[in-house]
């Protein structure tokens, strides 16, 4: 695990200070980056990043569980979930 992290308002700051714009216009392109990729990975489609990431919705099956505290079985109903792939600058940047 990295022993380091950078928080929203940190990559904000990290990027204005990059790229030259305000922080407020950089944390409102994040904003509306993340908004977008909220709507579109839940309407199912997946988002990619060349390069970079890609983000798509997966679909779980309804399988049994067991209550922990008790170790009654019980029915986990279907649902979806959130797949994040890093693609090859990502992978290459961690080496």
């Amino acid at each position: 695990m990295a022993d380091k992290s950078l928080n929203k308002t940190e990559l904000v700051a990290a990027v204005a200070a990059a790229s030259g714009q305000t922080q407020a216009s950089v944390n409102e392109v994040l904003d509306a980056l993340f908004s977008t990729l909220a709507d579109s990975v839940a309407s199912g489609t997946k988002v990619t990043i060349p390069g970079w990431l890609a983000v798509e919705r997966t679909s779980r099956a309804a399988r049994t569980g067991r209550n922990p505290q008790t170790g009654a079985t019980i029915e986990i109903p279907a649902g979806h979930s959130v797949k994040i792939s890093a693609g090859s600058k990502l992978k290459a940047a961690a080496k």
